[in-house]
């Protein structure tokens, strides 16, 4: 057995059953591999960015890793700014990187590359095979590593020999440590902090923000006054009838600074304390108000939900019907607009469909807008590196199997992963993409103002998209998926309705 059988042995044997894959020749041996040894599905993108946010999406969805395939340094090099979003949302992944032979590489070939290096600011565990006999070893050691509690990223290096060479030993991945739960004490100052009458608000992240735990936090804030809020972007929301709504702190800094005002203090359950995406002249960094305290229940390495059923139970909060999000609203007509997509989107999405949310500056109204769509999912950019939403949305597809996925995408940074639309056509994957085309980068239109510069000419033509319009139908339709224009809101319910029930990917481009 050569180290690469051993590899694809020793994932299939500790529960990896998927890999997202762009390989090259240092991986001919894993791909051979993949080949003789059935067991792992193996799904091929043609663009590392896509590699690296659909197995982001894979966890998030199926609370298990996925491998990703990655050609030497490189292909880590482009996988890695969905990397960086998959690290923000908390993912665990396991990465397997070809790499030169350990003899090749003094050579200096073009492809070498600090792999390593490259590796280790989005990576928990970074590791180089040093043998055929240890590839097995250290692939389960990446594969305990990367279901760390909440999940992280681990990076395995296979040189090309280690790979081909005989004497390969698959292993067994150890089972994660357990995740961490915060003490009796930290429950009991929550507690008291809720008792005290003060302005206090729940900010939750990670895993808090499931069905269960979401309503354990509404017995909490039902019973003290207080308030919950989800951090601003997130990697998985529960929500849709039956399940609690829940706001977001909001991603304009003046918005948000006005949100939070009021609260002496904020309760962190598997969230960090809430700062501007980025600094602005005369602007607040904190969006909190320098009077208010911040208080750790969890840190996003421990257990939010346990903690926030503690919680409850410390408090004596009884049960509490679920708050009524209103009834289901019918589609909106006429003509387009956030408001009134929201509207359609609450009212013809199917039961237990995964959003993807992408939008960017047209999406920003569409939260508070789905609170009474039918029960889904809702996943969002976490780290703020754009062009992630189609790769996510056919992670999600394969991690949610059965589920209908619906991308909510910006036109601008749906061209950063175009390639997305091939694998979902190759793999037949039931995801409707709404590309929202306003032929600008219309974000940065806004944030000319939020800097304070005042822009000219050159500046407005580096922000616009229309020259040459992008023809989203025909990009489409040439990578094999079907594509329809729409033009009115009546236009849209009918296409979105289409999309639902057909079978494989569909996108809509909708004219803002």
């Amino acid at each position: 057995m050569n180290g690469a059988e051993s590899l694809v042995h020793t994932l299939i044997t500790s529960g990896i059953d998927t890999c997202f894959a762009n390989p090259g020749t240092s991986e001919m041996h894993f791909v051979a591999a993949l080949d003789r040894i059935p067991g792992i599905r193996c799904v091929l993108c043609l663009d590392e960015s896509v590699v690296s946010g659909a197995a982001d999406a894979y966890w998030r969805m199926s609370d298990k890793p996925a491998a990703t395939l990655l050609h030497c340094g490189p292909g880590l090099a482009n996988a890695l700014s969905n990397l960086h979003n998959a690290q923000r949302a908390r993912s665990g992944i396991v990465n397997i990187v070809g790499d030169q032979a350990t003899y090749h590489r003094p050579l200096d070939a073009p492809l070498t590359a600090d792999t390593e290096g490259w590796a280790r600011p989005v990576s928990g565990f970074v590791r180089t095979a040093g043998t055929a006999a240890r590839v097995g070893a250290d692939a389960a050691a990446a594969i305990t590593a990367a279901h760390t509690y909440p999940g992280q990223i681990a990076t395995l290096i296979l040189p090309a020999d280690t790979a081909w060479t005989d004497g390969g030993t698959p292993a067994q991945a150890a089972a994660a440590a357990a995740a961490t739960q915060a003490t009796q004490a930290e429950i009991s100052q929550a507690a008291r902090i809720l008792r005290s009458g003060e302005p206090t608000l729940l900010l939750l992240g990670g895993h808090s923000l499931r069905a269960a735990p979401l309503q354990d936090a509404a017995r909490i804030t039902q019973a003290t006054g207080a308030q919950m809020l989800a951090e601003t972007s997130n990697a998985r929301v529960a929500r849709g009838q039956g399940r609690v709504p829940i706001g977001r702190v909001p991603y304009p800094v003046d918005h948000a600074v006005h949100t939070l005002k009021d609260f002496k203090h904020i309760i962190l359950v598997g969230a960090v304390r809430p700062v501007g995406f980025f600094a602005y002249p005369g602007k607040p960094g904190y969006l909190f108000p320098p009077d208010c305290t911040i208080h750790v229940l969890t840190r996003p390495d421990q257990d939010g939900p346990a903690a926030l059923a503690a919680l409850a139970r410390e408090l004596n909060a009884p049960p509490v019907s679920l708050p009524s999000p209103g009834p289901q609203p019918s589609p909106a007509k006429g003509a387009i607009s956030p408001e009134a997509f929201a509207q359609s989107l609450a009212a013809l999405i199917p039961e237990q469909c995964v959003i993807v949310d992408e939008a960017i500056t047209f999406g920003r109204g569409f939260f508070p807008g789905t609170y009474a769509a039918p029960a889904h999912d809702w996943i969002a950019l976490t780290g703020g590196a754009i062009g992630d939403g189609l790769p996510m949305a056919t992670g999600a597809a394969i991690g949610a199997p059965g589920r209908r996925v619906i991308d909510l995408q910006a036109d601008g940074s749906a061209m950063y992963s175009l390639a997305a639309l091939w694998t979902q056509a190759r793999e037949k994957l039931d995801v409707t993409t709404i590309i929202f085309s306003n032929r600008k980068y219309a974000i940065l239109l806004g944030e000319l103002a939020q800097v304070g510069a005042n822009p000219g000419p050159t500046a407005l033509n580096m922000l616009d998209l229309s020259n040459p319009d992008i023809n989203w139908c025909q990009l489409a339709n040439s990578l094999g998926v079907p594509a329809a224009r729409a033009t009115t809101m009546d236009e849209f319910n009918e296409l979105l309705t289409q999309s639902t029930n057909h079978a494989g990917p569909f996108v809509i481009e909708l004219m803002t």
